[in-house]
C-alpha cells in the first residue's frame, strides 16, 4: 500500500470517528450536568453531602460496574436504582468514561 492510500484511509477514519466521539462525549456531559450534578456536583467533583461519592477521576470500569449493579438491583440505593434503570448500556459506558476523565483523585488500594 502506498503512503497516499494510508493517509487517505486515516483521514477518512478520523474525519468520521472523531465527530462521533465528540457527539458521545457531549451527550454524556449533558446527561451528567442535568441529572448527576444534582447530587455529585458539577463534573462529579463536589458532592452536595458527605455521604455522596465523588465521581470525578474514578476508574471507568468501576463506575460502569456500579451503574450496572444499580440498574440490576445488585447494588441498592433507592435514588440510584431508579436513575440507572432506564439507562442503556451505551449511556452507562459513556457516563463512566465522562466521569473518569474529569480531574479527580485516584487512589489504588
Amino acid at each position: 500500500m502506498n503512503k497516499l492510500m494510508v493517509t487517505a484511509g486515516l483521514t477518512w477514519v478520523l474525519g468520521h470517528a472523531l465527530p462521533a466521539l465528540a457527539d458521545e462525549f457531549a451527550a454524556a456531559k449533558e446527561k451528567a450536568e442535568q441529572v448527576c450534578a444534582a447530587c455529585h456536583g458539577p463534573e462529579g467533583t463536589k458532592p452536595v453531602t458527605p455521604d455522596t461519592p465523588k465521581l470525578a477521576g474514578q476508574y471507568d470500569d468501576y463506575l460502569e460496574r456500579a451503574l450496572l449493579d444499580y440498574q440490576s438491583g445488585a447494588r441498592q440505593n433507592a435514588l440510584m436504582n431508579g436513575l440507572a434503570k432506564p439507562l442503556s448500556k451505551r449511556e452507562i459506558k459513556e457516563l463512566a468514561q465522562y466521569f473518569s476523565q474529569r480531574p479527580g483523585l485516584r487512589t489504588r488500594y
